[in-house]
């Protein structure tokens, strides 16, 4: 490859980087909208049964191996329920109250935590400019909480339970970085996307009851994007930056998620933006940075195609 391929090659991974970071802030408007409708866990179970179904079609449709032992589908279900049916299970009962910005603010400490407990379960040396990026990324947490002190954007409860999310987040990453299973990354999707569905169900009908959803054209396009969009679309562009080695460009931009999702809040579902949002912004973009520099590819080794 010249080196004009590889320039090119490299600007059309960071754009495609940029594009992943910026449609999975997206996704925190339309859960927002959805959460608030008062029945989160029966709106996951559908939207994730849905996108199961569809990439299920897929799969046989383009003849994509299942996987092939026990302990493979053990560990993608195992995958599926801390991504899937506890991050976002946890995530959207926050929204039902949490904003949207505030969310995607949170959301961001995903590489933060993963520097946390790198050194005791990934042997991975938690540096001074580390430390320094630790403290600025919470801190800037707690700006923007304080930014929301007295009111029902960010109560102590929502926040907890939305942090909760992203340790099972982190949790599922570190299962697949121990854990390593060669399977097709389609399948494996359809696998993950069906048993947080699974899941989920009973605990739908147990603390919701039966399913009571207005069929209205915010709930139908909220749905929609989120099923095409982010578990289909920004799944499919997941898969291409792991397959052409460019998945480790996403970490750069982690820093951008707050400030999308802070600018996507405020723009269409008029969230206002707070004069301390900016420095808590600011710390938590250079915490990350910090953590993320210096670092090796932070993708789970384990959900690489071979």
């Amino acid at each position: 490859m010249t080196s004009s391929e590889l320039r090119a090659h490299g600007r059309a991974g960071t754009a495609l980087a940029l594009l992943y970071v910026f449609l999975w802030a997206s996704a925190f408007v339309p859960s927002r909208v959805l959460s608030r409708m008062g029945q989160p866990l029966w709106v996951l179970t559908i939207r994730f049964a849905i996108a199961s179904l569809l990439m299920a079609v897929a799969v046989v449709a383009l003849r994509r191996p299942w996987p092939r032992t026990t302990a493979a589908w053990l560990q993608i279900a195992g995958y599926g329920l801390l991504a899937n049916a506890t991050y976002l299970g946890c995530t959207y009962e926050a929204l039902r109250h949490l904003s949207s910005g505030m969310g995607a603010i949170i959301a961001s400490t995903n590489p933060l935590l993963l520097a946390l407990v790198a050194p005791a379960l990934l042997n991975e040396p938690l540096t001074g400019r580390k430390i320094v990026g630790l403290l600025l990324g919470f801190g800037g947490v707690l700006i923007a909480m304080s930014a929301r002190a007295g009111t029902q954007a960010a109560r102590p409860v929502d926040v907890l339970l939305a942090f909760l999310g992203v340790v099972a987040l982190v949790g599922s990453t570190l299962v697949f970085k121990r854990l390593r299973t060669p399977e097709d990354l389609v399948a494996a999707n359809t696998v993950q996307l069906g048993t947080a569905s699974v899941a989920l169900l009973p605990l739908a009908i147990l603390l919701e009851g039966a399913p009571h959803l207005p069929p209205t054209a915010e709930f139908i396009v909220s749905l929609a994007y989120l099923v095409l969009v982010l578990s289909l679309g920004a799944s499919f562009l997941w898969f291409w930056l792991l397959r052409h080695g460019e998945a480790s460009r996403v970490s750069a931009f982690y820093f951008l998620t707050p400030i999308f999702g802070l600018g996507l809040g405020a723009l269409l579902l008029r969230e206002p933006v707070r004069p301390l949002d900016g420095l808590g912004l600011a710390a938590v973009a250079a915490g990350i940075v910090l953590v993320q520099s210096g670092r090796g590819r932070v993708v789970p080794a384990a959900v690489e195609e071979t």
